[in-house]
């Protein structure tokens, strides 16, 4: 087996068992950015010619981009995003409870969702294009998640656990995106009534609409594209959260209206 599918098949493990697993970059040091994306590809192709987190075969309805954050890229040493794939068996519907069995060290933040009419394919994709190309946008709440003991982790390490991924939910209230300033959009979230974060737009590259734009060119040095239809989780507004069974979460977007999910 190669180093590649062994450290795939840990995460897989930790996964499916439910006990986080060692860094794999404790046991490979100078493992590269390029290998950590082809072990997420891997895992990613498991869940959707296998089964993915609810038995069934998965299907990929889009994208998510983390690390969009100066503090966090401070903490893991880089200078860009980086990104993940979305499952449709990875959503919950607003207002309704995330199955928590299915996460090992689920955290909480508020986000905003593109939802794409065009494709959009780089090199060369600028805001205009990524305008151009949104259907609308949605509040969302990403639940992040980590195979990785105690979130305890490296560049190489996140990527290669598909961004640090969970769940998501999205609102149902879609806004033109020329309808908005995204920079100037606050994010409040709570957790049992308490505000337990805060943020803005200009949080996220200084404007969503700039990660979507890394999203789609960086994809296209894999010969990747964003699809017509896909979501695109754009990063978070504000800190996250940790959330455990029994808690409740809302988040209020701007004028995009607040959503919900329960544990």
């Amino acid at each position: 087996m190669s180093l590649q599918k062994t450290l795939a098949e840990r995460l897989w493990n930790a996964q499916a068992t439910g006990a986080p697993c060692r860094a794999l970059t404790d046991t490979n040091p100078d493992l590269a950015i390029a290998d950590a994306y082809a072990i997420q590809e891997f895992n990613l192709e498991r869940r959707m010619n296998e089964g993915g987190l609810q038995g069934r075969k998965a299907r990929l309805v889009g994208r998510k981009i983390g690390i969009t954050s100066e503090a966090v890229q401070s903490w893991l040493n880089c200078s860009e995003p980086d990104f993940g794939g979305l499952l449709d068996d990875m959503a919950v519907g607003d207002g309704e409870r995330a199955d928590i069995s299915r996460l090992l060290q689920p955290r909480v933040e508020g986000e905003i969702a593109f939802i794409l009419k065009k494709c959009l394919m780089g090199p060369g994709i600028t805001a205009a294009h990524v305008v151009a190309a949104t259907e609308c946008i949605l509040p969302a709440i990403e639940i992040i998640d980590s195979r990785i003991i105690d979130w305890k982790f490296r560049l190489a390490d996140t990527i290669a656990d598909n961004a640090s991924s969970g769940m998501f939910v999205l609102g149902t209230r879609p806004m033109l995106l020329n309808d908005a300033d995204l920079r100037l959009m606050g994010m409040t979230l709570r957790k049992n009534g308490t505000v337990v974060s805060t943020g803005a737009g200009a949080a996220c590259l200084g404007n969503p609409v700039n990660a979507v734009v890394w999203l789609a060119n960086k994809l296209g040095e894999f010969g990747q594209q964003l699809g017509t239809g896909q979501v695109i989780l754009s990063g978070a507004l504000g800190p996250v959260s940790p959330v455990a069974a029994g808690d409740h979460v809302t988040v209020e977007i701007g004028r995009m209206g607040t959503i919900s999910v329960g544990f």
